[in-house]
């Protein structure tokens, strides 16, 4: 009898030590809800778990560091995502249950339609939410909301960069062979404005359906009928690959232009099985292991590898953790987890982070756009090239040198200004 009662003393004792030692550590921290509502399902799946797998390693990061302290009260993060199938009234309806269920402050989403349907609704009285938009569509800069957060840069610069790098090469005639939807169809526009304006001549414009097509023979052979020098296209990462491959196939020699939701090493590593040569010619988005420093991507490219079962990492992941990692950064300074207007307000205080907690160089925020290079890059005999870096909210070479001073010695790329209209700083 009195065994047990002193192992039932023992037990109770080692029970209240360990509850003392789990609350010291700040497990009664109170909790703030990030909410994510994005395609979860159907075609565009794998694109939205890329975003909100950023998001999540994130806030697994800030809490394995003991979440964030203001005025001495420890907070944690927790992530509650729904599925929207990229439907507007289900996201509205997702961002309603996050706010007033879920109590959360700041929703992500990572599709204009669904974005846009959000910002009708964030601003009203009462159940305010800060609106982490991952769309890189110039649409979002021209809506009047006080509550967005657009995380990638304008396509706008892409669309540039990649006019002057075609130009360079003395290509005059280009074919575009692009992605249905809004989405698509404002790329083409846009580059279709920028090609033009420099004297190029867009000779054909085929818009397929990369999510239920496999086969893109006949939009190509119409636009190789055109005997373009170079082709725009672009969608989602695979069928990107099939593109290219099935225009090499029919005999095209000439080059490639990838819309920004394409990306290079994915189409690499997985739709071509690492075999690079099927890549030669072709320009995109800068790989995920050039977005920094390579030993802080490479870290980081690991981690989404073996936590988040990420095959290949991609901008979308990196993109995402780093604007969750700015949004926790400014809830310290603005001295709130519950007033977004203040919080949005705290971003250009705590930008750039240091390397260290975030690779990717953001360095303030514009409206509602977040300041970052639009970075491409050109494969070419088998290799990546040295990226290119554009600097598309600035005007002149004093404040370049200032950004560059700003970034680590040992990222190596190529810079530029590359002023875009709407958004030079004055």
């Amino acid at each position: 009898m009195m065994r047990t009662l002193k192992c039932s003393s023992l037990g109770i004792a080692l029970a209240f030590f360990t509850l003392f030692a789990v609350f010291a550590g700040g497990a009664w921290a109170e909790e703030v809800v990030i909410g994510y509502t994005g395609p979860l399902s159907g075609p565009a799946a794998q694109y939205g778990r890329d975003c909100l797998a950023g998001v999540e390693l994130a806030v697994e990061d800030i809490n394995r560091a003991g979440g964030i302290k203001i005025d001495g009260k420890a907070y944690t993060f927790k992530v509650a995502s729904y599925d929207d199938m990229i439907d507007p009234t289900a996201a509205v309806n997702n961002s309603r249950r996050l706010v007033s269920r879920e109590k959360a402050v700041a929703v992500f989403n990572p599709v204009f339609n669904t974005i846009a349907a959000m910002m009708q609704i964030n601003e009203q009285r009462g159940s305010e939410f800060l609106m982490m938009a991952y769309t890189s569509t110039p649409a979002l800069d021209k809506i009047p909301n006080q509550l967005t957060v657009a995380i990638p840069p304008p396509f706008a610069a892409y669309a540039i960069a990649f006019a002057d790098r075609a130009w360079e090469k003395g290509w005059r005639k280009g074919a575009m062979v692009v992605t249905l939807g809004a989405y698509g169809d404002e790329w083409r526009k846009e580059f279709r404005r920028v090609w033009e304006a420099k004297g190029g001549e867009i000779t054909a414009d085929q818009p397929a359906n990369y999510y239920t097509e496999t086969d893109f023979s006949s939009h190509l052979a119409a636009a190789l009928a055109t005997n373009p020098e170079f082709l725009l296209v672009g969608g989602p990462s695979d069928p990107t690959g099939l593109v290219i491959e099935q225009a090499k196939n029919l005999g095209f020699k000439g080059g490639f232009m990838m819309v920004d939701q394409a990306k290079l090493n994915y189409i690499v590593d997985v739709t071509f099985k690492g075999d690079i040569t099927k890549m030669n010619n072709v320009w995109g988005v800068v790989r995920t292991l050039d977005l920094g420093v390579h030993s802080e991507t490479q870290a980081l490219i690991d981690r989404f590898v073996q936590e988040k079962n990420i095959k290949v990492p991609t901008s979308e992941n990196f993109l995402n953790y780093s604007a969750m990692r700015i949004l926790a950064a400014a809830m310290v300074k603005a001295g709130t987890v519950s007033d977004p207007a203040k919080i949005k307000a705290a971003f250009n205080e705590v930008l750039p982070l240091p390397v260290e907690d975030n690779p990717i160089m953001y360095v303030g925020l514009q409206g509602s756009r977040l300041l970052v290079q639009a970075s491409i890059q050109f494969i070419e005999e088998n290799e990546y090239k040295t990226p290119i870096q554009s600097f598309w909210w600035i005007d002149d070479e004093k404040e370049l040198q200032r950004l560059v001073d700003m970034q680590p010695p040992e990222h190596k790329v190529h810079r530029r200004i590359l002023p875009l209209e709407g958004y030079v700083m004055k």
